[in-house]
């Protein structure tokens, strides 16, 4: 299983932090190590002063495919989730600074807190979903998939290009605006619609 994460999908995401939005999907890879499941607590990491937020829509998928034409792309899924993508901000301040890939900021152990997964076939359109983020109980992120510079049927069949996809890999889709810091104590939730899917307590 593998975990693919798309950046800067969000046309205000990308000019909160003062990025060109892109021409293309902008991917990069996770190990299954980052991922944190069942609810459990985010560790702060030593390594860093300056850990952010970025709540996503995750899709995972559900047959084998490659170089799979946008057309068909739905096929390759039935599930969509709620994550988090903790992102070490200092630390890829100086890897961006250096042209350095960005994994040490991305990708480190318990970067990705997963929610629970609701079948695609509730939503009437899967480019029209509503889904937020809480800290201490106030909202700090609030987005819909309709945003999305690339769909999620685009990115499966950009992505499925260069990798092939298995079941039960995921694909972390991008994150609206209003990212921000957190601290030890902080708790997070993460709703799709209403119904919340993930919860993270900050140790």
């Amino acid at each position: 299983m593998k975990i693919i994460a798309i950046g800067r999908n969000y046309v205000d995401h990308a000019k909160e932090l003062k990025n060109p939005v892109p021409t293309e999907p902008v991917v990069f890879l996770m190990p299954e190590t980052a991922l944190i499941r069942k609810n459990q607590a985010f560790f702060y990491p030593s390594f860093s002063n300056d850990v952010h937020f970025e709540v996503e829509l995750v899709v995972k998928i559900s047959r084998l495919g490659k170089n799979i034409a946008v057309k068909f792309a739905h096929r390759y899924y039935e599930e969509i989730g709620i994550g988090i993508d903790f992102t070490a901000r200092d630390v890829q301040a100086e890897l961006k600074k250096k042209g350095l890939p960005w994994e040490k900021a991305k990708a480190f152990d318990g970067a990705a807190p997963l929610g629970n997964f609701v079948n695609k076939n509730q939503f009437s359109n899967v480019n029209n979903i509503d889904f937020s983020l809480s800290k201490n109980n106030e909202i700090v992120q609030q987005g819909n998939s309709k945003d999305m510079i690339f769909s999620i049927d685009t990115i499966i069949a950009y992505v499925s290009q260069y990798f092939t996809l298995k079941i039960g890999d995921l694909i972390f889709t991008g994150t609206p605006s209003g990212v921000g810091p957190v601290a030890i104590g902080d708790n997070l939730s993460a709703k799709i619609g209403e119904a919340e899917l993930l919860k993270v307590l900050v140790k």
